[in-house]
């Protein structure tokens, strides 16, 4: 797996804790690890961003951002009105398969969900995932509502041909209610298998040596943990 993109299926779903899940586990191997953001909203010019927290969670130091809005928009509506030039997905995507082709993994963390918009004709991540050949690692929602969200994304990228890396349910409460507990069996048949993981609740606020070991009990085999989906399922029995 040269490349990797986190996508979610909306905003706020922990893709970024995700992200940084899965680029602990890679960089505790030894591999040489990328994260990219292809354009980062909601965000000032020298404030923190999502790449930052992934560089403090997973020790990572090899970061691409390409390109920064203030507003809390789609990439496409946060250019927009900021009036500066929207980001070109083709030029990121060649950055990526020359760094890609140079060994390790690159992370491609999204902004929202699958479908939205980096520039006024309509390019999406989904796109950049075309263009660089790489699966796509969906994060979810627990609760009430996150199924037909899923199933959305799901058939969008069955839709375009992409590879499905697979289903991480990305803050997973202390305390689950009936229609989180339900809806692990629902998501792993909309996925097609196990979940590929859960992170606890918080995660983002765990310190680095204690996120590792998170992450490692948190995401399944297939990312580099030891998350068992069939474990989980029988522990959270609606």
């Amino acid at each position: 797996m040269a490349a990797l993109v986190v996508t979610g299926t909306g905003t706020g779903v922990g893709k970024t804790v995700v992200t940084a899940a899965v680029a602990a586990l890679a960089r505790h191997r030894g591999g040489q690890v990328t994260a990219v953001k292809a354009a980062q909203t909601g965000v000032h010019a020298g404030e923190a961003g999502d790449l930052d927290e992934i560089a403090r969670l997973a020790g990572l130091t090899d970061l691409r951002e390409y390109a920064r809005y203030p507003d809390p928009l789609s990439p496409a509506a946060a250019a927009r009105r900021s009036g500066l030039p929207a980001i070109d997905l083709s030029h990121v995507a060649a950055h990526i398969i020359e760094r890609s082709e140079a060994g390790g993994l690159v992370l491609v963390e999204g902004a929202g969900g699958l479908l939205v918009h980096y520039d006024e004709y309509g390019a999406t991540i989904a796109d950049l995932a075309t263009m660089i050949d790489a699966a796509v690692l969906v994060v979810t929602e627990a609760t009430l509502g996150t199924l037909n969200a899923t199933a959305l994304t799901l058939e969008a990228l069955a839709s375009r041909g992409i590879p499905l890396a697979g289903v991480v349910i990305g803050s997973w409460p202390e305390w689950p209610d009936l229609a989180c507990r339900s809806n692990i069996a629902d998501l792993e048949r909309l996925g097609g298998g196990p979940l590929a993981g859960a992170l606890p609740a918080g995660a983002g606020a765990a310190g680095a040596g204690a996120f590792l070991a998170l992450a490692r009990d948190a995401l399944g085999p297939e990312l580099g943990g030891e998350f068992d989906a069939t474990m989980f399922r029988k522990h959270n029995q609606p």
